[in-house]
């Protein structure tokens, strides 16, 4: 009698287990639509209110040790939107022992040896702790696809590349925000301009800078695929709107909160 062979279950593109990004549908961000004219009217009562925010977080930084959860928040936006500040503010009362900055700048030589997102992978926060990135991966299809560091066939792919990336770590319980500060043309040159003058600010700009200002069309639609692409449930950007600093740093304090407290 011919032998019986057992059925076994074989993977295909309909294994439950197999990755199927969900994105928002394209338009669901746009930052035409975003009110920069928005401000925290009352100063004193926003310092006070940053101030309790900067608690309620240190608090979730105790419990996300306690429970060795993770976390990871990235900062992207316009040159001189206030990125540095707004980190600034989130990690004021955090203990320095659970947290990590990450500012990115160009890959260095070993890291242009392996894939872009090596580096990344790397500084991704150990269980307990929170790692905080100023500027990220998405460089790829932002400056490295506007100033032609990357072909078009690499920075193309690179938007299922990163949602693979990201959605490797909130799987495994990560906890992944993105946040966008967004500011306007005049607003930029006014900051740009305020660089320049202060001792202490005056290393902040450089000719990159005025450069890429010149690219603004070039980069609100590279802003708008990246949204279009990678604004997932599981991993949203949220765009803040930072013509007013106290105002956005508001902002991103209680949606950091309201990522952690879950």
């Amino acid at each position: 009698m011919p032998r019986k062979t057992k059925n076994r279950r074989r993977f295909s593109d309909k294994t439950p287990l197999s990755y199927d990004f969900e994105v928002f549908k394209p338009g669901t961000l746009d930052l035409d639509d975003v009110d920069l004219s928005v401000t925290a009217a009352d100063r004193k009562a926003a310092d006070a209110e940053i101030l309790e925010l900067q608690e309620r977080l240190f608090e979730l930084q105790v419990r996300y040790w306690l429970e060795k959860r993770r976390a990871v928040f990235v900062f992207e936006g316009w040159d001189a939107a206030g990125k540095g500040g707004a980190i600034k503010r989130l990690t004021a009362l955090m203990d320095p022992r659970g947290y990590k900055v990450w500012p990115i700048a160009a890959p260095g030589e070993e890291e242009r040896a392996h894939h872009y997102l090596w580096r990344f992978a790397t500084r991704m926060p150990p269980r307990g702790t929170i790692a905080i990135f100023d500027r990220s991966w998405y460089g790829r299809v932002l400056v490295e696809r506007i100033e032609g560091f990357a072909r078009p066939d690499e920075w193309q792919r690179a938007y299922d590349e990163i949602n693979a990336f990201e959605r490797m770590h909130t799987d495994d319980g990560c906890a992944l925000v993105k946040f966008f500060l967004h500011i306007d043309q005049d607003e930029q040159l006014d900051r740009f301009k305020q660089r320049e003058k202060d001792p202490i600010k005056n290393f902040k700009i450089g000719d990159d800078d005025w450069r890429n200002r010149k690219r603004w069309k070039d980069y609100h639609r590279a802003y708008q695929d990246m949204f279009d692409r990678t604004h997932r449930p599981d991993a949203p950007w949220v765009v803040v709107a930072s013509n007013d600093k106290r105002h956005a740093r508001l902002a991103v304090l209680r949606r950091a909160i309201e990522a952690l407290d879950t």
